[in-house]
């Protein structure tokens, strides 16, 4: 079990990253919390002794995606219906960020993940590669469809 200061530094460093990562699968405010809390439990509860600060956030990513789709695979999740079928936009997004944000949202989960991961932590292919577990090609094929994708979904050459 790890110590309150660990813990601390941990949520202080990974919160918004592990929150933002959570909207993408879940797009749901309260299930983003939920699994918020229940990542942060299995850091302070585990014992795996990182290597260093990558290898720690290659950890809690692989942990939050993981607890995304267990979530999206139970029962409760797979036997309801959202309340409030529209995505949340914060006010101070621009239009065209909501809608890149939208487009993102919109793409399947495997592609979510590397267009995130990829995008909004600046990862590399192989990086992303050891994290998900797949093939360095695989996230190459990946990114590349999912850019072909969302083209087709923003409309065009002004999205790169």
């Amino acid at each position: 079990m790890r110590s309150e200061e660990e813990a601390n530094r941990a949520v202080e460093r990974y919160a918004d990253m592990v929150r933002r990562l959570c909207m993408v699968h879940l797009k749901n405010y309260a299930d983003t919390e939920d699994i918020f809390q229940s990542v942060f439990l299995k850091y302070v509860l585990s014992s795996v002794s990182f290597e260093s600060e990558e290898h720690e956030k290659a950890w809690l990513i692989r942990v939050t995606i993981n607890a995304c789709k267990d979530h999206l695979k139970s029962f409760f999740c797979s036997r309801t219906v959202p309340l409030d079928e529209l995505i949340e936009q914060p006010a101070s997004l621009p239009p065209d960020h909501r809608e890149v944000l939208e487009a993102v949202l919109s793409l399947p989960a495997r592609y979510r993940d590397v267009v995130y991961l990829h995008y909004y932590e600046d990862y590399t292919a192989p990086q992303i590669s050891r994290i998900l577990g797949k093939n360095v090609n695989t996230v190459y094929t990946l990114l590349t469809r999912s850019k072909k994708l969302l083209k087709e979904k923003l409309g065009g050459d002004g999205y790169e």
